[in-house]
């Protein structure tokens, strides 16, 4: 596992006061269950350490889309012996988070912002993407080169 942070002196605002510049956060995962889940964990220790703690309501959201994020990447964008990366990045001023996971089959990208189709009510699977859709402020997929393509989502802290 390899773990790639760069973290800014620890400011411990109020809540309502989050003055602090861009932080990020970025880890290789193996794009296996135990690894989506690793990734729903990292991530909610990385926002308590940032200053929105585990029983915050911004904590609670990030590590829902962090689970459907990394989710897809394993059940989606693995490819065998390939890992996924997450990335959080934390914007100044601490009012947005970037949530990025990028997985290994650029071939399979996610439908459309405003396109997902609804979910068959007979299964129990398909309702990801409506929750990231319906808790971020905006997301998307892009093509971060021929081999990869990432997933991200943003979503207000305050």
């Amino acid at each position: 596992m390899n773990r790639d942070t760069a973290h800014s002196p620890v400011l411990r605002p109020g809540p309502t006061q989050h003055t602090a510049p861009a932080r990020h956060f970025a880890i290789l995962l193996s794009a296996t269950p135990r690894g989506a889940r690793l990734a729903r964990r990292l991530a909610a220790e990385e926002l308590h350490r940032w200053g929105w703690p585990y029983d915050t309501e911004a904590n609670r959201t990030v590590i829902l889309l962090v689970a459907e994020l990394a989710t897809n990447a394993v059940r989606h964008g693995r490819v065998r012996g390939r890992d996924f990366r997450l990335r959080l990045t934390l914007r100044p001023g601490g009012q947005a988070l970037r949530i990025e996971v990028t997985d290994a089959r650029p071939e399979r990208r996610p439908p459309a912002p405003g396109a997902i189709p609804p979910p068959s009510p007979d299964l129990d699977t398909g309702r990801g993407l409506l929750l990231v859709e319906a808790l971020s402020t905006h997301w998307g997929a892009t093509d971060s080169d021929p081999y990869t393509k990432s997933v991200w989502c943003e979503v207000a802290l305050t």
